[in-house]
């Protein structure tokens, strides 16, 4: 919101929700209806335009986000270096907005306009008009509406709101007052209905001029350069007909300079250009790759995890993934298509987000398989070799420390890292799993006065780890899976072993696991307590039961760049295992942590608190 919300500040529909799409479904009916009743004969190229054009604007909106999101996490051409935050997510979230408004007036305007109806796919001397209408009125109002706005009164009511964005992204550009964006559809209505009431309007020249609208927007407000130095070469005037992301970047940081709508020549005639526009555009052009201290190499998960990702689909990436959302099952093609993409064409690891804590650089790279790839034998090889790709790119460009993110530290796939260290024994990174860490957690959640610990489906390293520890304690840890059981036994010290024992019987209300099914959660008594030892969180089936969150911590205030939940945990908590390798980094430790070699669990976890990351209270 604005500092001080003036009138018409928020939009008519805002009450409804998510359930805003609904002020569309009279016009999707009458579409409808038309259809059904006088066929696809009776529609004219205007009224068949209008909904597909609004679709088109979302895809093309959510593409420059993707791109502007996966660029600036590669910081290369980044071009204003301060922290994303949810706040500025949620309020941006509402990007959608305007498209809804303009498929209003679009119809409304088709019912009330009669040259709409009429008019054909082309004409070029009404797109030639709606381009001079823009060169000239447009561009110059718009220069002193913008003007206008950042006087204290109007700023305050209105345009403060689009200005809390400091670091911007392609939908900033769309994130102002109901009132504002009123203003703005009359002022780009002046070349599109102007050659429709002199009779040389058309479908194309309207959809390009909104196209142009969309590009521009998005392109300005991205954080990262991307206008090529030689086009402004071969064509010098382009300077003064076309701006770049650098040079509305300084309006949002300075405020009092570089007003311009897409067109800069303005600033040049009334001297509001920024003098330190060029300069800030080479040097952002030229840019340096950054090499982080830390990559932590994860994977995609389930289907919809591919808009999960910093680069997926803002609303959903900034909630944990366990959430719905109800326009998921729209989605569900491209999510089909874009698994067969990765799994065919993902040669590599890619580049998910940049986070920074104190004067720590961290980078997550995403391995382009999913959960049910690691499944089948005959891909761990092929997911192997993304690993030590990803291993030896990250020692090539002197990362210190790479922290193997959910599967990729399976024990069946590659011996939780083991294969690589033995395979490259002069690795300057360090391979850490976050295993120590994620045992301390599941330790520190087990209640104090804990007698009997129920050790259900747990093979994993952590889950092993957990148990010899509650033994050496004198905490009793009850099997009922003999193969399990015998592994187990051979591992702890003869002086703790008499704690672990093989019962069919005794079922304690402290069950801990990797994996706590169905039929086995049905077993347990009332009121158990379930704490899994596993990266993936157990499914709930029990009301009568209380379940913990899988092993992680909430991190500290002064982490940056945090905008994006980790998979199902929510807002600014992190799993166990991705902060044993950030607290690896932080210490400067200078082992591998991965195959069966642990850190000490209680000196990670003094680590992990000292450097303010907290214990995760029950879910």
């Amino acid at each position: 919101m604005a500092t001080q919300p003036g009138p018409l500040t928020e939009w008519p529909w805002q009450w409804m929700g998510s359930f805003k799409y609904l002020v569309l479904a009279p016009a999707a009916l009458h579409t409808t209806h038309r259809v059904l009743t006088k066929g696809w004969g009776d529609i004219d190229p205007a009224y068949a335009t209008m909904l597909p054009a609004l679709l088109l604007r979302m895809i093309h909106n959510q593409i420059w986000i993707s791109l502007s999101r996966h660029q600036t996490a590669r910081r290369k051409h980044i071009i204003v270096d301060r922290s994303l935050e949810f706040e500025q997510v949620d309020r941006e979230s509402s990007w959608d907005d305007q498209i809804i408004f303009n498929g209003l007036f679009f119809y409304l305007a088709y019912v009330a306009v009669p040259n709409v109806s009429r008019m054909p796919v082309w004409r070029t001397e009404g797109a030639i008009i709606t381009a001079l209408l823009h060169i000239g009125p447009v561009e110059f109002l718009y220069y002193w509406f913008h003007r206008a706005l950042h006087h204290h009164f109007l700023y305050s009511r209105y345009h403060s709101h689009h200005h809390a964005s400091i670091v911007t992204e392609p939908i900033t550009s769309v994130i102002h007052p109901f009132a504002e964006h009123v203003v703005y559809f009359l002022l780009f209505s002046i070349p599109t209905m102007t050659p429709i009431f002199l009779g040389c309007g058309s479908v194309l020249s309207v959809v390009l001029y909104i196209t142009y609208i969309d590009l521009m927007n998005n392109m300005g407000h991205c954080n990262f350069e991307l206008v090529p130095k030689w086009i402004f070469q071969v064509f010098p005037p382009l300077k003064y007909l076309m701006y770049t992301p650098s040079f509305h970047s300084l309006h949002h940081t300075k405020f009092r300079t570089n007003y311009s709508l897409f067109m800069p020549f303005y600033d040049y005639i009334y001297k509001t250009m920024d003098n330190s526009t060029d300069e800030l555009y080479e040097r952002t052009l030229e840019g340096t790759e950054e090499t982080p201290d830390l990559v932590h190499l994860t994977h995609m998960t389930t289907l919809k995890s591919a808009y999960h990702l910093r680069v997926g689909i803002t609303s959903i990436a900034s909630r944990p993934s366990d959430n719905p959302v109800w326009y998921m099952w729209m989605i569900w093609p491209m999510s089909c298509l874009s698994m067969v993409l990765a799994w065919v064409y993902g040669s590599s690891a890619f580049v998910v987000e940049s986070l920074k804590l104190k004067k720590l650089k961290m980078q997550i790279w995403s391995i382009p398989r999913y959960n049910f790839h690691y499944g089948l034998i005959w891909e761990r090889e092929s997911i192997n070799g993304l690993i030590e790709k990803g291993i030896l790119d990250a020692d090539e460009r002197g990362v210190r420390v790479l922290s193997l993110g959910l599967l990729n530290q399976a024990k069946q796939l590659n011996g939780s890292g083991k294969l690589f260290t033995q395979k490259y024994p002069k690795l300057r990174v360090r391979i850490v799993d976050g295993s120590g860490l994620a045992t301390a957690v599941v330790l520190k959640s087990i209640p104090l006065d804990t007698e009997q610990v129920f050790l259900c489906g747990g093979s994993s390293k952590v889950a092993h780890a957990t148990a010899k520890a509650l033994c050496e304690r004198g905490v009793q840890v009850i099997m009922n899976q003999k193969k399990e059981y015998d592994m187990l036994k051979s591992r702890v010290p003869v002086s703790s072993a008499v704690y672990l024992k093989f019962s069919s019987d005794e079922i304690p209300q402290i069950w801990i696991g990797d994996t706590i099914d169905d039929k086995q959660q049905r077993r347990a008594p009332n009121g158990t307590i379930f704490i899994p030892t596993s990266q993936f969180p157990l499914k709930k089936t029990r009301k009568d039961c209380t379940y913990l969150s899988s092993p992680a911590m909430k991190i500290p205030e002064t982490m940056q760049n945090v905008h994006t939940c980790e998979n199902w945990l929510p807002r600014r908590v992190m799993s166990a295992w991705r902060i044993g390798g950030i607290v690896h980094a932080l210490e400067g430790w200078n082992i591998h942590e991965c195959g069966d070699d642990m850190m000490d669990i209680e000196k990670v976890w003094s680590a992990a608190i000292k450097h303010r990351f907290i214990p995760l209270s029950k879910t």
